[in-house]
């Protein structure tokens, strides 16, 4: 059975329709939620309103009492500093690899990148499950192996106790599912750099550091900035791991934005907070995305 379009509209016009329910289903999931969202942080809409559906608005505020807690800059901070780290992290560690990939021979290629996709592919919980079980105190792999090496004080350590060290832990974390699809990524975009261009460099008697300077940075600086863009979306609104592994603990040391966010809905009840501090998350992280593509552009603009 084949779609028929009718005959009147014009051809200009018949691509769009075809699109167009997949355009209304992906904004009534994605631009709805975040409408309503707004809404509810202008409201007063607690436990009882969410049951009597009366809330009243009330103006800024909940955006008042969220940007006058202490706690709330705390978070902030420490969520820049964790989206920072994640990022650089990610980006170095993929960089790496995708280089190392393309010195690769065939089978050995296809056999990184089979692992690699492997560990993408993986459900984010199932991960975070298998982390868990490294290092847990009493039967963790981590542990045993430290232990074996002679480093004693680790016999039933519980890292999920310490507040560096499940912080660390959530960051190699992510790092590691991360990693994969920023390392694809930039092997496909570095196998089409033509390879006249290094060999003339090596002519040149340039090393690989500079080529890569060069070369292949110039070149490939529009995938590095997408990559980027989106590993900084990915690590800034992460929420499962870090709820999974500590709920934001111990002593909040691994509390980032979303998950305040979320604590408040849930211990407190106060959706309305809730909401106000989600805005203002989607709020700094939208000013950090234009911020770089603004930097982006400038340094393209003065090539």
């Amino acid at each position: 059975m084949s779609l028929t379009l009718p005959r009147a509209l014009p051809r200009t016009y018949r691509p769009y329709l075809l699109i167009a329910p997949a355009v209304a289903g992906a904004a009534y999931l994605l631009v709805y939620p975040l409408v309503r969202n707004i809404v509810i942080s202008f409201q007063r809409y607690g436990m009882g309103e969410l049951i009597r559906g009366d809330a009243k608005f009330v103006g800024f505020e909940n955006y008042q009492k969220i940007l006058g807690d202490g706690e709330f800059w705390t978070v902030v901070w420490r969520t820049l500093w964790w989206t920072t780290l994640n990022t650089a992290l990610i980006m170095v560690i993929a960089t790496l690899v995708a280089l190392m990939i393309q010195r690769l021979r065939k089978v050995m290629r296809i056999l990184v990148m089979s692992g690699l996709v492997l560990a993408w592919a993986s459900p984010v919980i199932a991960t975070t499950t298998v982390f868990q079980w490294l290092f847990a105190s009493r039967y963790g792999v981590v542990n045993w192996v430290l232990v074996h090496l002679g480093f004693e004080s680790y016999e039933n350590y519980s890292w999920f106790a310490n507040g560096p060290a499940t912080f660390a832990i959530l960051v190699v974390l992510i790092v590691w599912q991360s990693v994969p699809f920023a390392a694809i990524t930039i092997h496909s975009a570095l196998i089409t750099v033509p390879t006249e261009l290094y060999e003339s460099a090596r002519l040149d008697g340039a090393s690989g550091s500079r080529m890569f300077r060069s070369i292949t940075l110039p070149i490939l600086r529009p995938i590095f900035g997408l990559v980027l863009s989106l590993e900084i979306i990915w690590t800034f609104t992460c929420f499962a791991q870090i709820w999974a592994i500590s709920k934001g603990g111990p002593d909040g040391s691994t509390t980032t934005l979303p998950v305040y966010a979320y604590q408040i809905a849930q211990s407190l009840h106060r959706y309305d907070l809730a909401g106000a501090a989600s805005t203002v998350t989607v709020l700094i992280l939208v000013v950090m995305l234009i911020a770089y593509a603004r930097q982006m552009f400038k340094e393209e603009a003065d090539l």
